[in-house]
């Protein structure tokens, strides 16, 4: 796993976008930039998970692309059980 996904993995899900403080956002910008695209699998699926209420002044589109560059993506599993808006969007988009 590239070391920018786990370091995503440990700033943990999206905050929403009223709460984001700057420190905040300039991780999570730094860290997505550096993931290099197509991701793994296993990536996306660990990735999926970051997604949070909104759309975080727009990083949750940059992730979303992200998730979409794994090969084998959509992967069915990697959305089970997962709610939201940017999981729905995820699904409807595998469709």
């Amino acid at each position: 796993m590239q070391q920018a996904v786990r370091a995503l993995l440990v700033l943990g899900p999206l905050p929403r976008s009223e709460v984001a403080t700057a420190p905040t956002m300039q991780a999570f910008e730094e860290q997505l930039s550096r993931v290099q695209t197509p991701i793994t699998d296993e990536e996306a699926c660990a990735l999926v998970k970051l997604f949070g209420p909104d759309d975080c002044f727009g990083l949750a589109w940059t992730l979303l692309h992200l998730v979409e560059t794994a090969p084998n993506w959509p992967i069915k599993s990697a959305l089970v059980g997962l709610e939201g808006e940017w999981k729905d969007r995820l699904r409807e988009r595998a469709e």
